[in-house]
């Protein structure tokens, strides 16, 4: 996070310059105008110590970058930043291939202690090569394409001290770098952007001086892609975020990226940790729009291995094929019901057998990879917008609305043999808080299947995982709600609220 808001700021003419454009023909002198202009609508400032005209080329030296929020203050000094009348109604911008930023972090203090010192880290930003380009067609669109052979940020000083004094490594590259970004419109601006690099690297590496313990951790990704849309209401700055949204401001992203790994390897005088992990790819989408926040990712073909004076075998293997999340929440008030969803998925986890031989040496358990997953959506009221700090305070303990339905989609669990899947939905009467203590009164109902559970029963007592007498009452639970259905060693059952009350299997229960 550190690197990208740092490379935000030495490149931030990527987003800033193309606002605000006129005229088909850009000008170095409008670029600048509309780099600061933007800069100061969103929280930055932005200045130059001298700045001269010599032919084509507008000359800034000194150019300042400054940005400062609660607990954190970033401070850099680009030495030359030169902005080029190219023939074709361009502006070819060009700036210092290597420069510091000093970035300033304050920890909250704990109750009733003064302030801690802050914490001062000194940043080398170098960008060999990079060329950004900002155009305009006559006002209604304008962009800025973006290249460069690789961009790095690197700690140098952490407190005044040298990185190499403090026998610290800590940087991240990007290499192959391209992309491009688009606006069009005024006050209901709409924004575009791409955005690719070919590897991402980071390495950080340390010696602890109390007791020379080590830490090297290096990390890398391929084929990076990012693409990102949306429409912004008035300034950047906009305080009224749920305003803006309700007014039409919409925000969508999504970050690729193919082949990774990691390794690490942590030693101190007694102990060592060592390990290495690999994904063959993943995704992560975030928007926002008037309907609500939208959060999801995922990844496939994970495998980690592990080892260490701490792990009593010699490594601990872990893989799966699949996994993903899915968040869907609503984030304005309405007075009609929104949309929610809340999906957990991991498909065919595995780990290894010195896992398994911890608890079941004989291999009695199915070593079958298991399989999790959780999809559930529904609609909920909110009464206050949750964007308004003011008004979720105001809150107390209360709920910030009501939950209208809940429809589990599907739910779906596979384990040493025995697998449990169910789907079903409810509605809620929220004038109705007292026939289930408190809770909105439910109607509708959940169809399960359980197949394998008496097998499982039977080995988790062999092995002497499930004593006896607590086997026995798992089975007068399962007799309780459940019923035999098609198939050796397969229960059934229909949980459903109606009436007022709870059934199993048509069984009134409360």
């Amino acid at each position: 996070m550190m690197y990208f808001r740092t490379l935000a700021g030495s490149t931030a003419l990527t987003a800033l310059v193309v606002a605000g454009q006129a005229s088909a023909d850009v000008t170095p002198e409008l670029v600048w105008q509309s780099w600061q202009e933007m800069g100061a609508a969103a929280g930055q400032g932005l200045t130059a110590a001298n700045q001269s005209r010599s032919g084509d080329t507008l000359k800034l030296e000194g150019v300042r970058l400054h940005f400062e929020q609660p607990g954190m203050l970033i401070d850099g000094v680009i030495p030359e930043v030169n902005l080029t009348q190219r023939g074709d109604g361009t502006v070819e911008i060009t700036m210092s291939p290597e420069f510091p930023v000093d970035m300033t972090v304050q920890d909250d203090p704990e109750e009733g202690a003064p302030p801690p010192e802050p914490t001062t880290v000194e940043l080398t930003i170098r960008q060999p090569g990079l060329v950004m380009v900002a155009a305009g067609d006559g006002g209604a669109v304008s962009s800025v394409t973006l290249n460069a052979p690789s961009s790095t940020v690197a700690i140098t000083k952490v407190d005044g001290v040298d990185a190499k004094t403090m026998d610290l490594v800590a940087e991240v590259s990007l290499s192959d770098l391209g992309g491009t970004y688009r606006t069009e419109g005024a006050d209901k601006r709409a924004i575009t952007s791409d955005f690719t690099a070919a590897v991402a690297e980071m390495t950080f590496a340390m010696t602890d001086p109390e007791n020379g313990g080590k830490a090297n951790v290096r990390a890398s990704a391929t084929d990076i892609k990012g693409t990102s849309a949306g429409q912004m209401i008035g300034p950047i700055g906009m305080t009224d975020l749920a305003g803006a949204l309700r007014d039409g401001a919409t925000s969508n992203g999504r970050f690729t990226y193919g082949p990774a790994t990691v390794e690490f390897d942590v030693t101190d005088a007694t102990d060592r940790m060592k390990g290495s992990s690999s994904v063959a790819s993943g995704h992560l989408e975030v928007g926002m729009n008037e309907g609500g926040l939208s959060y999801k990712g995922g990844a496939k073909g994970v495998n980690l291995t592990l080892s260490g004076n701490q792990i009593p075998f010699p490594s601990f293997n872990m893989s799966y094929a699949e996994a993903a999340f899915e968040l869907l929440a609503p984030v304005v008030k309405a007075d009609a019901p929104q949309g929610f969803r809340l999906l957990t998925k991991v498909v065919d986890l595995k780990v290894s057998d010195e896992i398994w031989a911890m608890f079941d040496p004989m291999k009695q358990l199915p070593r079958d990879p298991a399989t999790l997953v959780v999809d559930a959506t529904g609609t909920a009221k909110l009464d206050v917008d949750l964007l308004d700090p003011v008004a979720v305070e105001q809150l107390g303990g209360k709920a910030p609305g009501t939950l209208e339905s809940l429809s589990l989609q599907e739910m779906k669990l596979t384990l040493a043999g025995a697998t449990l899947t169910g789907n079903g939905g409810f509605i809620f009467d929220n004038t109705d808080t007292t026939t289930f203590n408190g809770m909105p009164a439910p109607t509708g109902k959940l169809d399960m299947k359980l197949v394998g559970a008496n097998a499982l029963i039977d080995k988790l007592v062999a092995i002497g995982l499930v004593p006896n007498d607590q086997a026995m009452g798992a089975r007068m639970m399962l007799g309780m709600f459940a019923r035999p259905g098609e198939g050796q060693d397969t229960l059934t059952s229909t949980l459903e609220f109606k009436d007022k009350g709870f059934y199993a299997n048509g069984q009134r229960l409360q």
